[in-house]
């Protein structure tokens, strides 16, 4: 069997070897029922109590408190752009019913790729208006996705009283992300905030990396899990249970009706079971959650994030070096770059398919931009050692010296 590559892709994303060997016998044999995983039936007890599991891990990590449920579905991050305007649409058809469709207003922050297509999703459905809240591209001199706004420059303008308000935690395209410290001038900027507001954060990319800030605040947590907790197919909600609501009543008071499947009392009502789940990336996101408690116990958060930071820096450092040589040229500002995805371009022509070949050569592989913005992307899921980080960094420093030895 050839050695396995460093994947440094932005998802489907690199998973613990150990983790895959496991999923290995899970396949021909789970838990000693003698039926593997992607056979067994969903409505098992064997497998409901593995799913509760894997809920409670989550919640542990997390410290999610017992104000907020925990549910698992498909579709993605994109799908809930759809959900969870729908969802809370209804919410605020229950509690405001005489209010007509322009007096709902839902408030998007806009960061990156991802941000952008949430807030056309809300405009395509309907049933409220869009506030824009703030536009990065504003705050960019070539218009482009390339930074968090500060909070020092008023680019905030929050709607009272609004049906919810949207951010992206981590934009994976443009790799850019809300500092994750409190009181940094680009983090989330939580004290603008109106009282009592429905907060949704879209953590897709950054999910079980590090701590979320002010999560019993949230009305909604989302993410896919094919970044730093599992294989494509499932989505984790955290959701504020007073967020749960009867849909199908909402819809006599004129809400939008929402599909049964996208409806979170569905999902509340039958455990995560109303159909069947994506039953095999549940079960190796609850591998990975195992490892997480075996390795660094209920903390595990505070250690990944520990970790996140110091391989992120290394290959900062190394895109500062080849700067400085005039070879790399990074994609976002210096206060809001991604410990998640690094993004940068390669500068001069045909330099860029150059540094790809170098990495493919040394078995590093998914280092190739996002189709729509192009250059080079490193994602640094919580699977990516440090000491394959600095395999990364060795080759980059590399062909720094190799670039700048030619060009002198």
């Amino acid at each position: 069997m050839p050695a396995r590559a460093l994947n440094f892709g932005a998802g489907p994303s690199a998973l613990p070897e150990s983790v895959l060997r496991q999923a290995g016998e899970g396949l021909l044999n789970f838990q000693d029922t003698g039926i593997g995983i992607a056979e067994i039936s969903h409505r098992s007890k064997e497998f409901k109590t593995y799913l509760q599991g894997v809920e409670s891990d989550i919640r542990k990590l997390l410290k999610v408190p017992n104000s907020h449920a925990i549910l698992f579905t498909q579709g993605g991050g994109s799908a809930q752009f759809s959900a969870v305007v729908l969802n809370m649409l209804a919410r605020h058809h229950e509690r405001y019913p005489a209010l007509e469709p322009e007096q709902r207003v839902m408030d998007y922050v806009i960061t990156g790729s991802w941000s952008d297509k949430a807030t056309k999703e809300a405009r395509r459905l309907g049933g409220g208006t869009v506030n824009v809240v703030a536009d990065s591209r504003k705050f960019s001199a070539q218009g482009k996705f390339d930074n968090i706004p500060s909070h020092k420059n008023d680019a905030y303008k929050f709607s009272k009283n609004p049906v919810l308000i949207y951010y992206c935690a981590n934009e994976t395209v443009d790799g850019v992300e809300f500092a994750r410290e409190e009181g940094n001038e680009t983090s989330f900027p939580f004290h603008l905030l109106p009282e009592d507001s429905p907060l949704v954060g879209d953590y897709s990319s950054s999910f079980m990396s590090h701590p979320i800030p002010r999560l019993q605040n949230h009305a909604i947590i989302y993410a896919g899990v094919q970044k730093n907790l599992g294989p494509a197919g499932l989505t984790v909600l955290i959701v504020r249970k007073d967020c749960i609501v009867d849909v199908d009543k909402a819809a006599q008071n004129g809400a939008i009706p929402i599909p049964l499947c996208t409806a979170y009392r569905t999902l509340a009502d039958h455990q995560s079971l109303y159909n069947t789940p994506p039953v095999l990336s549940i079960y190796i996101s609850g591998l990975v959650l195992r490892q997480m408690m075996l390795e660094f116990g209920e903390d595990a958060m505070e250690k990944y994030a520990a970790l996140s930071a110091s391989k992120s820096a290394k290959v900062y450092d190394a895109l500062k070096r080849g700067e400085q040589k005039g070879v790399f040229k990074s994609k976002v500002r210096n206060d809001s770059g991604s410990q998640m995805n690094v993004v940068f371009d390669v500068v001069g022509e045909g330099k860029l398919d150059q540094f790809i070949a170098g990495t493919e050569a040394r078995n590093m592989k998914g280092l190739r931009g996002h189709r729509s913005v192009g250059g080079v992307r490193v994602s640094l899921y919580n699977a990516i050692s440090e000491s394959q980080v600095q395999t990364l960094v060795d080759y980059m420093i590399e062909f720094v010296e190799a670039e700048s030895a030619v060009a002198q």
